[in-house]
């Protein structure tokens, strides 16, 4: 990989100064069409020649931009042509200033570290192999502190009022019986588990890690659009994208005075300490995984490794006595948390799916018994239900007494005939998805669609309509993409990630998921989206 700190070089390799004026702006960007590649073995510095072709094209950075267009959207970067909003002033200056092929040079070097670091995502399906390098755009999306600090109360009074939800319908069921939430929506939902019913839940958390979506409507305003209550994955990338946007744009990220991120493991880890069994003073954490063959392995090892915890698989745990415990070379070891990236349907066979292979048997009486936690808590999809999630606003009123500072996105439930009927009849206007899935799957985008995916879809909406919710089509907001040598805007959204033990913690920042189809609304990697580095500023 490219060092991002060149003069570094002369001083560890002891070779000859480079020419003065050597890189533009005392930091990156060669003039020179030459690039030394160091690497250190043994005790011995190698040098490889990289010949990097000079860009004919290269004669401005306002080249870069000559494709631009606002479309109506808000733009993260412009608030009108050739006016760049305040946070956005150093990157504006900056792509003023570098050609296309600096640029390029720059995605190259990006790309090199993440296929370096091995940092990938799974497609199924794919005819043309499953493993890819994750998309990652070049250029970050800028957050001012003021939005932020609003950002940060409306989840924490979010977060706040959905784990009292989760206690709420699996012990007294106070919200379905004052009539806020119909008990039908509940029971009914896929991921409610009666299993949980009564069951004490470690520090009564259900819900330790949420990845909440937002979005950016017309009027500039940040909306929740859903929440990831279950498993939410991307936190690795948005942990890999900063490491490299940092070597990218070292002397851009300073002037900024970007908020740091890289806490986010250690603050998970003490997270799920926080969840151990009364009496453990030294809990041993590890990390549930699927599997090699999970769309999100690279997320699963790169996690423990940066928490310093055992990164397991089903077939390594073994539970005697309703005590959890992992095989070791030196024998068996407790286990006190078990942060889970897998389903409740396949933790334990004994209990849900028979014939899962990915848990081990006994886990459940493990936790219900109280001997081991488990993050995030069974049963917690009930609160990521697209359903339930319509009835957010009210679940704040009910156990807080206060008004939602997050507004969301209006849902129309298709179990409601008359909301049913009238987006039956305006598919084009709406975007329908199955309450379950995740991923950008059992999704029909109305505008973009065609009159047999309509007809299809209404078929679907008919036969299961507790299945569906409907949501007016937004324009999401546009933030700057190198995309093909220019400049162009694309679509955006933004997933925070949430910890709830002893206190809430939300890191500064967030996954920034970018539809890289030109005027594509989907943002998910699975669908052709990608990411960009989120930067969040000091005041």
């Amino acid at each position: 990989m490219i060092s991002s700190k060149p003069t570094s070089w002369t001083r560890a390799l002891g070779t000859p100064d480079l020419p003065r004026g050597f890189f533009n702006d005392g930091n990156r960007f060669p003039r020179l069409s030459i690039r030394r590649l160091m690497r250190y073995s043994g005790g011995e510095t190698r040098a490889a020649i990289m010949i990097i072709e000079t860009d004919s094209s290269d004669r401005g950075g306002a080249e870069t931009l000559r494709r631009y267009e606002l479309d109506g959207a808000y733009d993260e970067m412009f608030r009108a042509v050739d006016h760049p909003r305040k946070q956005y002033r150093l990157l504006h200056n900056l792509l003023l200033s570098l050609g296309p092929g600096e640029l390029r040079r720059s995605k190259h070097e990006a790309d090199q570290s993440f296929f370096n670091q091995g940092i990938t995502f799974t497609v199924y399906g794919n005819d043309k192999g499953t493993e890819r390098i994750f998309p990652h755009d070049l250029l970050p999306r800028i957050i001012t502190a003021a939005e932020w600090e609003r950002i940060e109360r409306g989840l924490t009074q979010r977060i706040t009022a959905l784990n009292l939800f989760l206690k709420d319908v699996y012990h007294e069921e106070k919200i379905i019986g004052d009539g806020v939430v119909p008990g039908k929506i509940v029971y009914t939902c896929k991921h409610y588990r009666r299993e949980m019913r009564g069951i004490k839940v470690p520090r009564d958390v259900y819900i330790t890690v949420v990845g909440t979506d937002l979005i950016r409507n017309p009027e500039g305003n940040f909306v929740v659009l859903e929440d990831n209550l279950r498993v939410p994955s991307g936190v690795s990338y948005m942990l890999t994208s900063r490491r490299v946007m940092k070597q990218i744009f070292p002397g851009l990220f300073q002037k900024c005075r970007v908020r740091p991120i890289e806490q986010y493991s250690q603050e998970l880890l003490s997270t799920l300490r926080f969840l151990a069994p009364e009496g453990r003073s030294e809990p041993t954490v590890v990390l549930l995984t699927p599997g090699a063959y999970n769309s999100a392995y690279f997320e699963h090892t790169y996690l423990a490794r940066q928490m310093g915890i055992e990164l397991v698989e089903g077939r390594d745990l073994v539970v005697h006595d309703n005590v959890v415990y992992m095989r070791t070379t030196f024998g068996l070891q407790r286990v006190d948390v078990i942060y889970r990236r897998i389903d409740d349907d396949y933790l334990d066979p004994l209990v849900f799916e028979r014939g899962s292979a990915l848990g081990a048997v006994g886990l459940f009486n493990a936790y219900r018994a109280g001997n081991v936690a488990f993050a995030n808590a069974l049963g917690t999809g009930v609160a990521d239900d697209k359903a339930i999630y319509a009835y957010v606003p009210k679940i704040i009123r009910y156990y807080l007494d206060q008004d939602p500072i997050l507004e969301s996105v209006e849902t129309l439930l298709m179990s409601n005939p008359a909301q049913r009927d009238h987006v039956c009849q305006r598919l084009e206007e709406y975007v329908v998805k199955a309450v379950g899935e995740s991923g950008g799957y059992g999704m029909l985008i109305g505008p973009h669609s065609t009159e047999q995916e309509r007809s299809e879809f209404r078929e679907k909406i008919n036969a299961q309509p507790r299945n569906y919710i409907a949501q007016p089509t937004i324009n999401l907001s546009t933030a700057p993409c190198f995309v093909d040598g220019t400049i162009e805007p694309r679509h955006v959204d933004l997933r925070p990630y949430v910890l709830y033990g002893e206190k809430i913690t939300i890191v500064p920042g967030g996954l920034t998921r970018v539809a890289l189809r030109k005027g594509s609304l989907v943002v998910n990697s699975s669908q052709g989206g990608g990411s960009k580095d989120t930067w969040v500023l000091q005041n």
